[in-house]
């Protein structure tokens, strides 16, 4: 008797299968690895659920800055987007860079024609130094269709601001500008406090209550991705069937982890660790 082959066709005809929750990354490339669809997909994975993405644009980029960005044109990324709900329909959808009014109409169609939900909307639009990332068309777009079909948008200070235009200062104005954000576009929000001194304390305003989340800035330059890796990792937990809360909860946890870790890579801003709590025999 062939042993061998007895184990192998035992192998080949069970019916034993795994499943496993999903999230989609829509979002830019980053070739160096810390923000966009590769910091997404090393989150989403990290974080416990199977990773699909769908690329707006690639980008030349590093630590030290973006040099040139490629859009994708728009019927590959509708291809891109109807090729994953007709085939592995997401639980969770990330959306991160958006370059154009174009490139966001065919999302938003796609996301509505499919029903897509747990829909949390990185909103790109003021870099970390205050440089306005989004035309004034687009601006509109992304208001008026993206952010009325998201589960949850993610604005910085300088987004909140332009969105609401409430000079942000005090934590009352945080919150009063949250509530603006919620009752006008339909959406959940976590309003980022990363531009106060001295803290890293968020705002999540949800189903009409308020919750801070609160936390200490950590001094390590290289954060190079934050938002995009903060928003993947919610979409991971909602996908999971995690409520609101304690998607943000889970998220702001392993986010600090991954910037605690120190990692220090590049010449410029540097990623994180995304990979900081990951515990195989495969990393060895």
């Amino acid at each position: 008797m062939n042993i061998k082959k007895n184990k192998l066709d035992k192998i080949n005809t069970t019916d034993t299968k795994t499943t496993i929750k999903t999230a989609l990354s829509i979002a830019g490339s980053d070739p160096s690895g810390g923000a966009g669809i590769q910091a997404d997909l090393k989150t989403m994975t990290v974080n416990g659920v199977y990773a699909m993405s769908a690329i707006t644009a690639l980008t030349v980029q590093n630590t030290t800055g973006v040099k040139m960005v490629s859009d994708v044109s728009p019927d590959v990324m509708r291809g891109q987007l109807e090729a994953v709900f007709d085939d592995i329909y997401p639980d969770a959808v990330k959306i991160g860079m958006l370059p154009n009014s174009v490139i966001m109409e065919v999302v938003a169609d796609v996301l509505t024609k499919y029903k897509a939900e747990n829909i949390v909307l990185d909103t790109i639009m003021i870099s970390t130094s205050g440089t306005r990332l989004m035309a004034d068309d687009a601006m509109e777009v992304f208001k008026k269709r993206l952010m009325m079909i998201s589960s949850l948008v993610t604005p910085n200070i300088p987004e909140i601001e332009v969105l609401t235009g409430i000079n942000i200062t005090t934590r009352e104005d945080m919150e009063k500008a949250a509530k603006v954000i919620s009752e006008t576009y339909g959406c959940s929000v976590l309003c980022k406090g990363g531009h106060f001194d001295g803290n890293a304390d968020d705002l999540l305003y949800h189903d009409g209550k308020y919750e801070w989340f609160y936390g200490e800035k950590i001094d390590n330059p290289n954060t190079h991705g934050t938002g995009c890796t903060l928003s993947s990792a919610i979409a991971a937990n909602l996908a999971k069937g995690y409520d609101m809360v304690t998607s943000v909860r889970k998220a702001k946890e392993y986010i600090t982890g991954a910037i605690s870790a120190m990692l220090n890579l590049g010449k410029g801003n540097g990623p994180m660790h995304h990979g900081y709590d990951i515990e195989s025999r495969f990393t060895l």
